[in-house]
């Protein structure tokens, strides 16, 4: 017991080493105005205001970073909540529906209806990701209990196709507002601002606290939801609180840097395979895995065709989907 507690400190101490190193480099890699090592620290340490390459760092590369990792770190937490939550090793915001609604939810306020500018971009996110979300668990009886794992994941297959197609719809509709849409679809960091930040921040930071708090239930649900039951489980209302959460970290996330796949799916597997299927542990495990894989994304995506940027979501999605191959190759799933 205790060399396997010294083997989940280190595995957190790595983590954060190689998440502090990613973070660095992030802060001054692939800038088309020069930004030196030395200028990112003394940007972080003495700001002056007289240097652009100061500017550049606190004012671009800082809350890209910062949102990057709450963005990575959400994505993954609520995976691995859908997961749980669903027994389910194939459920991600991106499978059952609930990237798709969120959106659908962004595109109608951005394109058809003007009137529901009102509400903000987040909202609307929330709004689709849930009813999407609501649907998926109503057509695969995941409510109930005891439903198939394989009627779950068609059920989310065919509301992702049906909220992509009116999707599409309205961006054909509205061209003026086409670009905004697909570029939102495409998923970057590069949007990312001390507003957006700020704006996320708080969400994020009590949503994950939540997440860890729920974590000795979820690890309930892995013996069955009857047996999860008997031990005194309220099996609606983690299902209806655990679903809020994943709506709350999905929607802020998307709405911040748009859509970012495969983290969700993949993330709280590897997490599994380095820290076992104690929530308790492979939940913090799974925040600093998706935090490095996001900002290990935007990194390389700024050296591709540098100076111009190739989007984050592309990335992840050319690199998930054999990685995906591989672990079910590999029977890890």
């Amino acid at each position: 017991m205790q060399y396997l507690k010294q083997s989940y400190t280190a595995q957190c101490t790595l983590l954060c080493s190689l998440l502090l190193v990613l973070a660095w480099v992030s802060l001054f890699a692939w800038s088309a105005v020069p930004v030196t090592p030395t200028d990112a620290l003394m940007a972080l340490i003495n700001m002056d205001d007289d240097k652009i390459s100061h500017h550049i760092v606190w004012d671009i590369r800082v809350p890209r970073l910062l949102t990057g990792i709450l963005v990575g770190a959400s994505l993954a937490t609520a995976g691995a909540i859908m997961q749980a939550l669903t027994q389910n090793p194939l459920a991600s915001p991106s499978v059952l529906g609930v990237k798709a609604g969120a959106a659908l939810g962004m595109a109608t306020v951005s394109t058809i209806t003007p009137w529901l500018g009102l509400f903000s971009t987040s909202a609307a996110a929330m709004v689709g990701g849930g009813v999407a979300w609501l649907l998926v668990m109503l057509l695969g009886s995941a409510w109930k209990g005891g439903g198939e794992h394989g009627r779950l994941v068609l059920a989310g297959v065919a509301i992702s196709a049906l909220c992509a197609a009116l999707t599409k719809a309205m961006v054909i509709l509205a061209e003026d507002q086409a670009s905004a849409v697909m570029a939102w679809l495409a998923g970057s960091l590069a949007g990312a601002s001390w507003d957006v930040f700020y704006t996320l921040l708080p969400v994020t930071i009590i949503s994950l606290f939540f997440a860890v708090l729920i974590s000795p239930i979820l690890n309930l649900f892995q013996l069955g939801e009857d047996n999860a039951q008997n031990l005194g489980v309220s099996l609606l209302w983690t299902k209806l609180g655990s679903s809020v959460l994943v709506l709350l970290l999905v929607g802020g996330s998307l709405a911040a840097v748009g859509s970012m796949g495969f983290i969700g799916l993949l993330i709280p597997h590897i997490a599994r395979m380095l820290s076992g299927y104690d929530h308790r542990k492979f939940m913090p495990i799974a925040m600093l895995l998706g935090a490095c894989l996001i900002i290990a994304s935007d990194i390389i995506s700024r050296s591709i065709i540098f100076p111009i940027e190739t989007p984050a979501g592309a990335l992840l999605a050319l690199f998930g989907a054999p990685f995906f191959i591989y672990l079910v190759r590999k029977r890890t799933l």
